[in-house]
């Protein structure tokens, strides 16, 4: 075999070589394009069908309470205006609408403290005179568990045989009325003693 005729024989060879690389590389390419448009494909349905599903949902979420959506509505779209920010032509605009906001409700406020405050005062209520008054109750609720807890205790360690009922403690004794039963004409009032109650 000459040269020449080895050349081309290895021409040749290397020739069909690259053809065969070409066609499995073209078979390649031509498998991976149809994998990506079935892929592509699928992905495509799923997002139509989560976008039908999501308005269906929404539509059924409207029609079962439209008012909070209006409110979540709105709340969403007062949170994407504070996010935004505010150009200098809405300053200039909004400017003086804002500061007569301002000063109006500062002056209903003032407006509801003094008369509010008047009314207190016209009642007799003060800030001390209502600490006073929650200072008393809670003094009288205090001597009412305290009344309760001895019967309690003074009922559990008789056996139960303690009267029914308690008389106030010593504290409250000018505030309530005596908790015993009314006499009935004619007989005198008068519980049996126990050690826990004092009189």
């Amino acid at each position: 075999m000459t040269v020449k005729e080895t050349l081309q024989s290895q021409g040749a060879a290397f020739s069909e070589k690259a053809h065969d690389a070409i066609d499995v590389a073209r078979e390649n390419v031509g498998k991976a394009v149809d994998t990506a448009r079935e892929t592509a494909g699928k992905a495509a349905e799923t997002t139509s069908h989560a976008a039908q599903d999501f308005g269906h949902r929404a539509a059924a979420m409207i029609e079962a309470s439209p008012l909070g959506v209006l409110v979540g509505g709105i709340a969403a779209g007062m949170l994407a205006g504070s996010l935004l920010p505010r150009t200098q032509s809405e300053a200039r605009l909004l400017a003086p609408v804002g500061k007569r906001l301002t000063d109006t409700a500062h002056g209903a406020i003032d407006a509801a403290k003094e008369t509010a405050q008047s009314e207190f005062a016209s009642l007799g209520l003060s800030r001390n005179s209502a600490k006073d008054q929650v200072g008393k109750l809670l003094g009288g609720v205090v001597n009412a568990l305290t009344a309760a807890g001895t019967a309690a205790l003074t009922a559990k360690l008789s056996g139960g045989n303690a009267p029914a009922s308690v008389s106030p403690a010593p504290a409250e004794q000018g505030n309530a009325a005596p908790t015993r039963p009314a006499a009935s004409a004619g007989s005198p009032t008068t519980a049996p003693k126990t050690g826990g109650d004092t009189e």
